[in-house]
């Protein structure tokens, strides 16, 4: 809670590293980090991510006022030596580092932190980082009283609002290599489509560990481009990457039988697997399905018809719990208790189908006007759970005389269809939740947003419930109180559970494997789980997992 007096939330520079890094040897070696993104990048600009390998990327580079600590889920001073949030929520005052310089040697001052939050909150952007921070309409104020101090104020309060800055990447106001000037541990060296993206030690970077020596250890992070997970699995195996960060359970159940030292499980984590239906009115697909996915009774059938509890044990090999909703039941305090739990029944899920006016003719549902009731489902390429998951919703759909057909893309053509085209049906995709707040979560519910999958980017709210989610998220943004928060957030859970725009299958388990010849690393249940602490992660002496014979 805010409290009626400025807060110092952060009180001294600490100049060396915490000391979760762990004692280190006096061989502070280098080498090469070596793991997989699942897809092509879409963006090097931090304020533009939207995709977990742009995200991965931003994190690893981009240098922040404010981080979350993944481990103690703290906040630590970044680029920021401390900062004050007002009483009233609307103001945060920062006290920056001194004598830093962008990758490129570009010195940092409070105009480059001016910079980045007035292109964050320009509308023309969109950037999906930047939602979180509209809690209210009007400008942003960006004041810099010196070149190390900066006041940002915002034209309604921010709840948690200092939690926010850990995902904004600070740009350079002045540097000719823009966004490829960064402050984080390191910067992006070369970039090959389809093959890899190659990152290097950022030798500006701030950052020194207990004994004063500068951090990141590494001298590189080599990031392949691969979407097979079984050929990912194999290269681990065999000691070419070092690292899985998110770890299918049936790879995880065979790596612990063979090596039971690098599988990771953290327990119950904070993503979510979910369907939802495209409901965008200019979708180029037939008119009377898209009347089908607008009907509440349809997406709420659906939810009812399908199997969690298979999902979880046969998919997941129990590593998975049923979900609730777009909270995680390991999010204590933001998670609502009183939610129904998800029940499996053909029966009431075609009642549900016959008030909508969908009736069964044999092993047939048609609706009102006699057309058959079938749905192509899109999920990306070389993610067996994803697909064994479609696979088993086939199963369960056609006891209700549905059909479903499963097409499965590659990672940029699949964020084509469901950002720019919408040349789809139905996708069944995972939310990568970042922190526990709910204003983490604004750019999905805001029916503007470009996250809000299911009709993006409206420039009004479609339906009354839509409308009510906005106000909702405006009003849980913008209290002092985590009381009045936490009612009006269990509110928003409660209407998503009522109108299923989004279909929440699962929570998985925070699953990684992690070779040893990796030192320092401490999985995490929050996102990255495995290289969160990246600047002192280091290879032992032998850099190949050597595990396997």
């Amino acid at each position: 809670m805010i409290r009626r007096v400025w807060i110092v939330l952060a009180l001294t520079f600490v100049s060396c590293w915490p000391a979760f890094a762990g004692p280190q040897t006096a061989d502070h070696s280098g080498g090469e980090l070596h793991f997989c993104l699942r897809g092509e990048p879409k963006t090097f600009n931090p304020l533009l991510v939207e995709e977990t390998s742009s995200e991965t990327i931003r994190y690893l580079t981009g240098g922040v006022l404010i981080r979350l600590n993944r481990q103690t889920q703290a906040l630590e001073p970044g680029l920021a030596t401390s900062w004050k949030v007002s009483a009233d929520g609307r103001t945060i005052k920062f006290h920056l580092r001194t004598g830093l310089h962008f990758s490129d040697g570009t010195p940092f001052t409070s105009e480059d932190v001016a910079y980045t939050m007035k292109a964050l909150m320009d509308p023309q952007m969109h950037s999906p980082t930047g939602d979180s921070f509209r809690s209210g309409e009007g400008q942003v104020v960006v004041q810099t009283p010196s070149s190390d101090s900066i006041v940002v104020t915002f034209p309604a309060p921010v709840a948690g609002l200092e939690r926010l800055f850990d995902q904004v990447a600070i740009l350079s106001a002045h540097s000719p290599k823009k966004e490829m000037a960064v402050l984080g541990p390191f910067y992006v060296a070369d970039y090959t489509p389809g093959s890899s993206v190659l990152l290097r030690r950022n030798t500006s970077y701030w950052k020194k560990d207990q004994e004063g020596k500068p951090l990141p250890y590494l001298d590189s992070i080599r990031l392949d481009i691969q979407r097979n997970r079984d050929i990912e699995l194999l290269r681990f195996r065999r000691g070419e990457i070092h690292l899985i960060d998110v770890l299918d359970a049936e790879y995880f159940d065979r790596l612990q039988k063979e090596t039971p030292a690098v599988a990771h499980d953290a327990g119950t984590g904070l993503d979510s697997e979910f369907v939802w239906f495209n409901q965008v009115p200019t979708a180029p697909f037939a008119e009377n399905k898209k009347a089908w996915f607008r009907s509440t009774e349809f997406r709420k059938a659906i939810s009812t018809a399908i199997n969690r509890d298979d999902l979880s044990r046969i998919v997941f090999g129990g590593h998975a719990r049923p979900a609730f909703g777009p909270v995680s039941p390991a999010n204590h305090f933001w998670f609502n208790v009183s939610l129904p739990v998800p029940q499996y029944d053909s029966a009431a899920a075609l009642r549900l189908l016959a008030q909508a006016g969908f009736r069964l003719e044999g092993r047939t549902l048609r609706d009102s006007s006699g057309n058959r009731v079938e749905f192509t489902v899109i999920t990306n390429s070389g993610n067996k759970s994803r697909e064994q998951m479609v696979a088993m919703i086939q199963q369960d759909l056609s006891q209700i005389g549905i059909k479903v057909n499963l097409v499965t893309l590659d990672f940029p053509s699949l964020i084509e269809r469901i950002t720019r085209t919408y040349d789809y049906e139905a996708c069944l995709l995972g939310l990568v939740n970042t922190d526990l707040d709910p204003n983490s979560q604004m750019n999905v519910w805001l029916s503007s947003a470009e996250n809000h999958q299911w009709n993006p980017k409206q420039s009004k709210p479609a339906t009354v419930w839509e409308a009510e989610l906005d106000r909702l998220m405006h009003a849980q943004a913008s209290a002092t109180s985590d009381k009045k928060r936490k009612a009006d957030w269990d509110r928003v859970q409660q209407i998503v559970a009522e109108q299923q725009p989004f279909i929440y299958l699962v929570n998985k388990d925070a699953m990684s494997a992690v070779s040893p010849a990796v030192v320092g690393s401490a999985p995490s249940v929050l996102d990255p789980h495995a290289f969160w602490n990246a600047e002192v992660l280091r290879l032992g002496a032998d850099p190949a997992l050597g595990a396997q014979k």
